[in-house]
């Protein structure tokens, strides 16, 4: 009776297989860049944090009608308590950090509220010192969100100016960091969208609000 002899590969062919799949494995890192994918969720993540914050806002300037935007105490201020004229802001990072500028202008003013919890409450004691809670409907925010990085000059921003023709305005910013969504700071018509800079040189911000080009 004969039998079989079973061939196992060389080391040669274990070589080469083993050199396919590098290569191949070399070529999904390239093509799928895991670093931007990770950027681009973050980006994902503040458009939508930027879209939730400004329609609270809108609503609380329509239902409440005289709000008390910002100052120098959390949810008593108003725009006009800034350390410039005329200009209120807060810029947090519940991280610990306090980012006390406003596209790179000191604020003289800032708050920084004793816990992370506290800083995304809607009661007037977070971040943005306005008590979401005197719309008639509640609070359409349960915490107030924050960048989902949260350091260094990653971090939501939030500026008002109290105007006697227009009323209170508002500003949003937030820093984009992808490929993919980089663009939109250059292209929200705001006054920080200088191509050449970026958020930490403060001359470049995805700003939304009533008045993304505040007069400061």
């Amino acid at each position: 009776m004969n039998s079989t002899l079973k061939k196992g590969f060389t080391l040669v062919e274990l070589l080469i297989v083993i050199g396919i799949l590098a290569v191949l494995a070399t070529t999904a890192v390239i093509i799928l860049n895991p670093a931007q994918l990770l950027a681009q969720a973050r980006d994902s993540q503040r458009l939508s944090d930027m879209g939730s914050i400004q329609s609270a806002l809108a609503l609380y300037l329509t239902d409440v009608g005289s709000p008390k935007l910002a100052g120098g105490t959390a949810g008593t201020g108003t725009c006009s308590n800034g350390a410039l004229a005329g200009i209120g802001y807060v810029s947090f990072s519940s991280s610990g950090t306090t980012n006390t500028s406003f596209e790179g202008l000191a604020v003289a003013t800032a708050i920084k509220p004793a816990s992370a919890a506290v800083d995304r409450s809607p009661a007037g004691d977070g971040w943005i010192p306005l008590k979401f809670s005197d719309i008639s409907g509640g609070s359409p925010l349960a915490n107030i969100p924050v960048d989902p990085s949260n350091t260094n000059n990653f971090v939501y921003r939030y500026g008002c100016e109290e105007d006697t023709a227009d009323g209170n305005t508002f500003e949003l910013n937030a820093c984009l960091e992808s490929i993919k969504y980089v663009t939109y700071m250059d292209n929200d018509g705001g006054d920080k969208n200088t191509t050449a800079g970026s958020c930490a040189a403060s001359s470049r911000f995805y700003e939304i609000g009533t008045e993304p080009g505040l007069d400061i």
